[in-house]
This record gives C-alpha cells, sequence and structure tokens, in this order.
C-alpha cells in the first residue's frame, strides 16, 4: 500500500483551490474505477498530471471527503495497475490533514514511453481539462508519433527513385562509405527504399532539393532583429532561407548563423557594441533541431537572432517521455534513420550521438553565460541562446567598477541583462546600503553614475 503523508489545513486549502485543467484533475472518492483509468490513461498519453481522488465538487468548489481508510482504495489500486504495469508511468499517496474526513489518494502520472491504454482497450489523451479519446485512425497514428513508437521518416513518397539514387549527395556520401556499393543497392538494405519508393529520410538525407519533395517541412529560417523584440518592422533584411540536404543545411545554418551574429553590431550610448556566442553551442542545438524536429509538421525551423539573445525554434512537441526537465538525461531519437547516417558522413554534424545538448550546456559553462532556456510550445520546441552572464547582475557591476570606474544606469542594463531601469535602480540602491558603490561626484541627469565606494584611508 502507498505512503501517507500529513499535510497542513493551509495546505490542504491551497490544493483545493486550484482549477482543474491540462496536469491537475479531482475525482470523488465514489467514481467508477473505469473513469480512474480513463483520467490516468489520458495523462500518460499526454504530458503526465496529478490526480487526486477524494475530492468532492459541488457548487461551492472542491472540498476534502476522503477514503475512510486507505484500504477502501484498494479497487483503485488496481485500476493503476491495469493501466500502467508495476507503476512504470505512476506514484501514488494517500495525503491526510488533521480535522478534514478521511484520505485523498495523490497519483502522480508521468509522461510515458507507450501508449496507456484503460482495462477494455481504449485510449484516451488529456486536453486542457478534458479526458478525451483517441477514435480515429488519424489521432492515433499523430498519438504513436509523439511517443516515438512510429516516426514520419519511416513513410514512402511517391517521388522517382532517381531522386535519391542518381543525385549528387547520394554519391559524395557513398565515396566515404565501407563498403563501397550502388546508390540503390546501399538505400535498399538500409530500409530507405520501401516497395521501389524513397522514404521521407532518404529524400531529407540524399535528395539535393529535399524540398522538393517535402515542401515547407525541411528548411531554415534565419532572421535578425535589431532590438530584443520580435516584430516585422524591426527586421533588418529580408529573412534567409537555407535549404538543401540535411547535412549541407546545418552546417550552412551555423555558419549563416555565426555570420550575422559576427556582423550584427547594435547601437547604444556608448557607440556600437557586438555579442558573441559559443560557436560550439550554436551548432549543437542547431544540430539538434534538424535531428529531432517533427517532419510531418507543415513549418520550417526558425532561428531569431535578437540583441541579448538567439531563439532556435523546431516543430513538433518533444517526443515520448521526453520532457524539458529531462531532456539532458533520457534518451530517444524521433528520427533514428537521420541520426543514424547523418552521423556516417564524413566530419558529422553529430559526432557524439546523444550528447549534443549538453555539449551546448557545457559550452556556454565555458564562456560564463547562463545556460540555454528549453520550452515546449504547443506544436514546438523553443531553445532560448541568452547573452547573459552566470554572475549576478550585483556581482557584474562591482566587477565592471574594479576595471572601468564608473557606471550608468543605461551601460549597466546592457551588461546585465536586466531590461527595467527601475529595477537596475534598486540593484544600485541595494549596492549602495552594502557598501561597496557611491554616487560619482559631478555626474547628474542622464549622465549620473556610479563608483565603488572609495575606502577610509586606515591610517588617518
Amino acid at each position: 500500500m502507498f505512503e501517507t503523508v500529513t499535510i497542513s489545513l493551509e495546505q490542504a486549502g491551497q490544493l483545493l483551490a486550484k482549477q482543474e485543467g491540462h496536469f491537475l484533475d479531482f475525482k470523488d472518492k465514489r467514481i467508477a474505477p473505469a473513469k480512474i483509468a480513463r483520467a490516468v490513461s489520458a495523462f500518460c498519453n499526454a504530458d503526465g498530471g496529478d490526480l487526486y481522488i477524494g475530492v468532492r465538487e459541488s457548487a461551492s468548489g472542491f472540498s476534502w471527503e476522503g477514503f475512510d481508510d486507505p484500504e477502501d482504495a484498494n479497487q483503485v489500486v488496481h485500476t493503476l495497475e491495469e493501466v500502467s504495469p508495476f507503476g512504470t508511468d505512476t506514484d501514488a499517496e494517500f495525503l491526510y490533514v488533521d480535522g478534514l474526513p478521511g484520505y485523498v489518494l495523490h497519483i502522480n502520472a508521468r509522461k510515458s514511453r507507450a501508449i496507456r491504454k484503460t482495462a477494455d482497450g481504449k485510449i484516451y489523451k488529456r486536453l486542457s481539462a478534458q479526458n478525451s479519446p483517441v477514435v480515429t485512425e488519424d489521432a492515433l497514428t499523430a498519438l504513436r508519433r509523439q511517443k516515438g513508437l512510429d516516426s514520419f521518416e519511416s513513410e514512402t513518397l511517391p517521388i522517382d527513385v532517381d531522386v535519391v539514387t542518381n543525385s549528387e549527395a547520394i554519391i559524395e556520401y557513398l565515396l566515404s562509405a565501407i563498403p563501397v556499393t550502388e546508390p540503390e543497392t546501399y538505400l535498399r538494405k538500409q530500409h530507405l527504399l520501401v516497395s521501389g519508393k524513397p522514404v521521407v529520410a532518404a529524400a531529407l538525407l540524399f535528395a539535393d532539393e529535399p524540398q522538393a519533395c517535402l515542401p515547407k517541412r525541411c528548411g531554415i529560417k534565419v532572421y535578425r532583429y535589431s532590438s530584443e523584440e520580435q516584430s516585422r518592422d524591426r527586421l533588418v533584411e529580408d529573412p534567409v532561407t537555407i535549404e538543401g540536404p540535411l547535412y549541407k543545411q546545418i552546417y550552412d545554418a551555423v555558419d549563416r548563423t555565426v555570420q550575422i551574429v559576427a556582423a550584427a553590431a547594435f547601437l547604444d550610448a556608448d557607440g556600437l557594441r557586438s555579442v558573441k556566442y559559443p560557436h560550439e553551442a550554436l551548432h549543437e542545438i542547431i544540430t539538434n533541431s534538424v535531428l529531432h524536429r517533427d517532419y510531418s509538421v507543415t513549418d520550417d525551423i526558425h532561428i531569431r537572432i535578437f540583441e541579448n539573445r538567439i531563439e532556435i525554434q523546431s516543430p513538433g512537441r518533444l517526443p515520448g517521455h521526453i520532457t524539458t526537465k529531462n531532456i539532458l538525461d533520457e534518451r530517444l531519437s524521433r528520427n533514428p534513420y537521420l541520426v543514424r547516417h547523418l552521423n556516417r558522413f564524413p566530419n558529422p554534424p553529430n559526432k557524439d550521438v546523444g550528447e549534443g545538448l549538453n555539449t551546448a550546456f557545457e559550452s556556454m559553462k565555458k564562456l560564463n553565460l547562463r545556460s540555454p532556456i528549453i520550452e515546449e510550445k504547443d506544436n514546438s520546441v523553443m531553445v532560448t541562446v541568452r547573452h547573459e552572464s552566470l554572475a549576478s547582475p550585483a556581482q557584474q557591476v562591482v566587477e565592471h567598477l574594479k576595471a572601468n570606474g564608473s557606471i550608468r544606469n543605461e551601460q549597466a542594463r546592457k551588461l546585465t541583462g536586466v531590461g527595467s531601469e527601475s529595477r537596475m535602480k534598486k540593484i544600485f540602491e541595494n549596492l549602495i546600503r552594502g557598501g561597496e558603490i557611491e554616487h560619482k561626484p559631478g555626474t547628474a541627469g542622464r549622465g549620473y553614475a556610479y563608483q565603488l565606494r572609495k575606502k577610509p584611508d586606515s591610517s588617518n
């Protein structure tokens, strides 16, 4: 039986005040086990969530009405085992509050590797606050792709086989292959030709123009903005579109991004300034976005270059059990054919398979920059590389003053990445109270500046 955890009355009140949604569901203890199975299946097949059994809903809100004894929840425990055997994707605990009736069963359902079904074989997926059945073949195919059980890269395309067997890309690739073989023989042995037709992965890897085979699904667009905001009127020039087979596309995208960043000088009160990002981090993140994007989604990869950050947005949500929290530790390839064959190219872009993002994080640390931010959007994944120091804003100000003598509010905001003038002013005020800095005499208005506090002469 599960562990019992005692929480306070205040914590129980905070829990009951929450609203049901995509990650949270309350159920009455009298609910039929089949409905509990639906909820657990739905959470596991989506993004995971918390299910509380023993919470009653009325017109006035939710109230605590738990099981009289944990043994009374045995049927629920059996239901959990049917949906996720051996607790693979779930764990649970009983919550007890002194002064409230009974024990509430809290089930933590995690995003699963497999598709989880109810006892009657039905499949559900959590959408907002609803447990929606997955009934159509298209919906099931989409779910299998999201789980990484099926991949769009293995579907055949209605194109001539010559597109991939008589291309410059396949000839250059096979020149370094061991043993040397004919293109069609090689592709067939690698299951990149099925029933005489190329699969998606074959076109992406070896067609000279895969964008003609998969329109609007396999390009990269690079944008440069003249500020920290994304808006059309802040575009410095028309977006750059990068196409071609994936091996070439990755290196072209990295080179173009580095060129734009190197050429981008931003004007502030001190004149033109430039920012630098570790080449290794950009290479690994762009490679990762090409390798693991969902090619069934009609969209390109977008690389947006701002004054203080670079955003790399890749179509498709994270596959299977991968989340933004475990992405550096867990492994699941959405496109194994692409990963495997790109690694066979001379100077492969994915040298250390499975370690790309970890390498990017490490290279940012070496330059004392903050780690990238990984976010999962409605139908994409975005990695933001920030030009922001690991040191606290206060520490950066002090280090700057040791080297330069004075600093203004505007300079400090550019240095630290703090966007608000009033917030930066509070940091200055805290440093003054701490005895670290002081107002620089003779400065006022827009030129108001700070300097390190002059220590009293101990000889006096």
